[in-house]
């Protein structure tokens, strides 16, 4: 089917020159074509021009109306297959209880833990479909869903299996990562290295039997898993073929971001305690540093230091962390706020993290990311406004006027 949009007043994230990700002072740069038509064929761009050179028909015409265009938002960190919620944890946070603390009490990764083994797999299924639905709608066109609610053999696979078929029937790609390596479980507190056998001798073989894993991830951070346990489990994800992510320097300058390189880590996610040596090793590697900057924003913690590492020449990647504890929001136009807001990224910059570099950290940068010709139509119509900073700076409003997904309406 052909499909024209037409009247828009710019279309944003457009590139001559591919690139995997950008870095540095190119992040600040956001390729445009102003008064613009995008011609799309079967779901894919074919072209992209200007509306004075527009001359032809199309079976489906979809106007624009004056607004902009841009690449739909590649979230490339969430948690959303989980079970039930944890607002009683945000009234402890109120009363000044720290993460930490919270988790002492049997709250956090825990706590969601114990709910999944209680969950029926169909209950999990359209609970996590009705999020993915929801930020659908608000923008997102690719996704990445970990695991690590279940932190049992059991669990863990009933979670990779729902993300499964999720991916099966959603209209957006998605990314699966196990991270089974989220916490130690209640039963394995005096027994971590019986833990971490369950994980690398029986979980992931049948996990990659069943195809059930893109990724493997570790919380390599204070109170939960040590470089040199995360060096073993991505070791073993290694030898199964699973590539690394790696939770990373959120709560303590843990050393994860250098165990992520040594693994060539796509991607090394939180960073909000890093330093110059982390900087250091990620300029030297292909590894991108992910910020996510509403989990700071909800646990009121330091916010990674963003503007620092794109002004020493790295390229980041932002995602929600949509979860039930931590950041119970997919809403990536008030993350793109955050990062202007707190972090000082500018609109162009906080953008590029969320769509180009987004898709890089889940290995979606040929097919999505940026309005190119040859790449998934994906797209997000805005409402008429004056500029692109009209999206951080009226943060509290709903830009969006359409969402497009494989070259239709949804």
């Amino acid at each position: 089917m052909n499909v024209l949009i037409v009247n828009i007043n710019a279309v944003y994230g457009t590139s001559d020159k591919p690139l995997p990700f950008k870095r540095g002072a190119a992040m600040s740069v956001l390729e445009s074509v102003s008064k613009a038509f995008i011609r799309i064929e079967n779901g894919i761009i074919a072209e992209v021009g200007s509306m004075k050179d527009l001359d032809t028909h199309a079976d489906v015409t979809i106007n624009a109306e004056n607004g902009m265009v841009l690449p739909s938002w590649c979230d490339s960190h969430t948690h959303i297959v989980y079970a039930g919620t944890r607002e009683q944890e945000f009234i402890f946070r109120i009363k000044g209880m720290s993460y930490e603390e919270i988790a002492a009490r049997g709250g956090g990764i825990l706590n969601s833990a114990e709910r999944m083994q209680n969950v029926d797999e169909d209950q999990l299924y359209e609970q996590s479909l009705l999020r993915l639905n929801e930020v659908m709608r608000m923008g997102t066109g690719a996704i990445e869903i970990k695991s690590g609610y279940g932190l049992s053999y059991e669990s863990e696979l009933k979670m990779l299996r729902v993300i499964k078929r999720l991916k099966e029937q959603s209209l957006i790609p998605i990314k699966a990562t196990f991270l089974g390596a989220h916490a130690i479980p209640k039963i394995y507190q005096s027994d971590r290295q019986g833990y971490m056998t369950l994980l690398t001798e029986k979980m992931l073989p049948k996990i990659v039997d069943e195809g059930l894993a893109d990724y493997i991830d570790v919380f390599c951070d204070k109170g939960y898993f040590t470089v040199e346990e995360t060096d073993t489990i991505l070791e073993y994800g290694s030898k199964y073929g699973l590539k690394a992510k790696i939770h990373a320097n959120e709560l303590a300058n843990s050393g994860g971001v250098q165990i992520g390189v040594k693994h060539n880590a796509l991607s090394v996610d939180h960073l909000e305690m890093i330093e110059e040596k982390e900087v250091q090793a990620l300029l030297a590697s292909e590894t991108i540093p992910t910020v996510l900057p509403s989990c700071s924003f909800y646990l009121n913690i330091k916010y990674a230091p963003a503007r620092m590492m794109i002004d020493n020449g790295l390229g980041i990647a932002m995602a929600t962390d949509y979860n039930p504890g931590s950041t119970p929001s997919g809403n990536i136009p008030f993350l793109i706020n955050l990062a202007c807001n707190k972090m000082k990224l500018m609109p162009e910059e906080a953008i590029n993290a969320i769509t180009i570099n987004g898709a890089y950290a889940m290995e979606m940068n040929q097919e999505l990311g940026s309005i190119e010709v040859g790449k998934v139509a994906n797209l997000i119509i805005t409402k008429p406004m004056g500029s692109l900073a009209f999206i951080p700076y009226a943060f509290g409003s709903n830009h969006i006027h359409k969402v497009i997904v494989r070259g239709k309406e949804i």
